[in-house]
């Protein structure tokens, strides 16, 4: 049986919101594996893992970037709220959101573009880190392009103008009156910024996501002790309400909280006289899936009193 120590728990704790002795039993019964703890946190129904895990851990800025039927959002992380604030590092994020619809959403290729004030961004953004005192790196970048339509930016929580929390592009294709496009396209924006989805259509929602969720049903549903054949359609109905539910294009539109976001464009489509068809959709949350360093003070006391932090719990 793999050791369990207190930093383990603590950490489950945080990322489940669930109690000690459940995140401490959660651990042992899967053999210490963290992200298994979190499932059997989840199939017992005592942990929300889904939205706890998802939220912001670094800083930073997301910017976008649109320049006719092409647009581009990048991501780029500080170590504290503080440099988001900094002219320097919100110009750095501008320029490179700039750049990024010129050279594509390859990092390394982006790092290696060359900056309009000298140099490449890799070596601005060096220095940069020496004149702010602070470390910081370009993360990631996505680019969407139409061959007739538009492409869409929308930043919530925005700091200035195209730089923020999170970064939305949305991209349409059809032949109907730009001004048409983008006013939905900014609506679909702000809904995908809110409602988040993880894919366009349910079919394009991860298998390996889709086998998890799958399992953590069969969990929930075995529990409730009905036959078997109950228990698969209890599966399969989660299932299709976690689809309808994470799919863009199934989600119920959040100005209205009631009609499908396929529906929406497709009566859009038949207002402006032409079809539009909703392309593809890039949505950055600033600092999504990195674990944030916290300040650990009873892990500084401890050490000074020569206790360690992490020994196995009795």
């Amino acid at each position: 049986m793999a050791e369990i120590t207190a930093g383990s728990v603590k950490e489950l704790r945080e990322r489940t919101g669930a109690g000690m002795m459940d995140c401490k039993k959660a651990l042992a019964e899967n053999n210490g594996e963290m992200e298994a703890a979190i499932d059997w946190l989840r199939a017992k129904g005592l942990a929300a893992a889904a939205k706890k895990a998802g939220r912001t851990a670094a800083e930073g800025l997301v910017g976008v970037a649109v320049a006719g039927v092409r647009g581009a959002v990048v991501e780029v992380n500080s170590e504290t709220d503080f440099v988001a604030k900094n002219e320097i590092f919100q110009d750095f994020v501008r320029n490179v959101a700039q750049l990024a619809l010129e050279n594509g959403d390859d990092v390394e290729a982006l790092s290696n573009a060359s900056y309009p004030s000298g140099g490449t961004v890799s070596e601005v953004l060096t220095d940069n880190i020496a004149k702010i005192g602070e470390n910081q790196s370009l993360r990631r970048a996505a680019v969407l392009e139409v061959k007739e339509g538009v492409v869409v930016p929308y930043v919530h929580n925005q700091v200035v103008p195209g730089l923020g929390k999170i970064g939305v592009l949305v991209a349409l294709e059809s032949a109907a009156p730009s001004e048409t496009l983008v006013a939905l396209g900014k609506q679909i924006a702000m809904h995908v910024a809110a409602a988040n989805p993880l894919a366009l259509n349910a079919d394009d929602l991860d298998a390996d996501l889709i086998e998890r969720e799958r399992s953590i049903a069969m969990e929930k549903a075995k529990e409730s002790g009905k036959p078997q054949n109950i228990v698969e359609k209890m599966v399969e109905g989660g299932l299709a309400k976690f689809r309808k539910d994470n799919a863009l294009t199934s989600q119920l539109f959040v100005m209205d909280g009631k009609t499908p976001v396929a529906d929406v464009i497709a009566q859009a489509g038949k207002e402006a006289g032409t079809p539009v068809t909703l392309a593809s959709f890039v949505r950055f949350q600033l600092g999504e899936g990195i674990e944030k360093k916290q300040d650990d003070f009873a892990a500084e006391v401890a050490a000074a009193a020569g206790v360690k932090k992490d020994e196995p719990v009795a």
